[in-house]
């Protein structure tokens, strides 16, 4: 699999794949990645037809440098095996699988996307939004190294619904951190929750800055509108990547050769600090030659 450690995801976008406007319109969005949704946001009757407009879009080739990913139904809905097969056959980037309960889950997943065709680049997305998932995230997340597994995707929503909870944001902040321990442990990415007021902005700004807070790469969205805001949070500052770039140039500087800890700008400053600076400047990188 390839190495999506720094691919820019601070914005991803879901799009109902039933809607030819909303497929048509993602073409010009400058989000990240884009998400066509087959699950939530289409209706039983439409399931069919969405698969096939998603897959089209995904064959299409004018997205851009755009990231595609494709939600498909879940694995106990009759639409799974169809969905999982044509995404992986349809030069997806990735699938995103809701309602992921186990690692067997994950195993029985994978075992069928290899199946369909190994050589295939395409990563698996699972969606952590099930009671059970929050209890199995360490033993889920640790098949990133043995499997496609790449990114967890957090659904607050049916979180909340399964616990019989009011959408209080403040209670799953233990979840958000178990998450992303979980996830860091192993390498994965980690995206944050949709936000489902899309005319707050100042909602979102406060959401995101939690998210990015606690360490998710981006946020999941709903509406072009959310997309600048999730841009401009989970992007490296410009002093920040300044900081970073200074500490690359001062660990390079012959004269600290071999030294485990030198002092930049006044700032005791280790190792650990040099590789935070080269992620940061990787994904500001990243993010400059994926402008769309």
């Amino acid at each position: 699999m390839s190495n999506t450690q720094f691919t820019p995801r601070r914005s991803c976008l879901y799009m109902p794949a039933s809607n030819p406007r909303a497929l048509e319109k993602a073409k010009t969005l400058p989000a990240d990645t884009i998400i066509f949704d087959l699950e939530d946001a289409v209706a039983p009757e439409a399931k069919e037809e969405a698969r096939k407009l998603a897959c089209a879009a995904l064959q299409s080739g004018e997205y851009g440098s755009r990231e595609l990913v494709v939600r498909i139904n879940s694995m106990d809905t009759p639409w799974f095996a169809q969905d999982l097969r044509q995404a992986c056959l349809s030069q997806a980037n990735a699938v995103l699988v809701p309602k992921i309960l186990t690692a067997d889950d994950i195993i029985q997943i994978t075992d069928f996307m290899e199946d369909q065709d190994a050589s295939l680049d395409i990563q698996l997305w699972a969606m952590i939004e099930m009671p059970e998932a929050i209890i199995n995230l360490p033993q889920i997340a640790a098949l990133a190294s043995q499997r496609r597994l790449t990114t967890f995707v957090m659904g607050f929503n049916d979180l909340a619904k399964e616990m019989k909870a009011e959408h209080d944001r403040a209670i799953f902040a233990p979840v958000m951190i178990q998450a992303v321990i979980a996830a860091r442990a192993y390498g994965l990415n980690i995206l944050d929750s949709v936000y489902n007021d899309f005319s707050d902005p100042a909602g979102l700004e406060r959401e995101c800055l939690e998210a990015r807070n606690v360490g998710f790469d981006g946020k999941t969205l709903i509406h072009p509108a959310q997309i600048e805001t999730a841009n401009r949070i989970f992007a490296p500052s410009a002093e920040k990547i300044t900081e970073a770039l200074a500490i690359i140039k001062a660990f390079k500087n012959p004269i600290n050769a071999g030294k485990g800890a030198i002092v930049v700008d006044g700032k005791m400053t280790e190792l650990l600090h040099l590789k935070q600076a080269k992620q940061t400047v990787a994904l500001a990188e990243a993010i400059a030659a994926a402008r769309h």
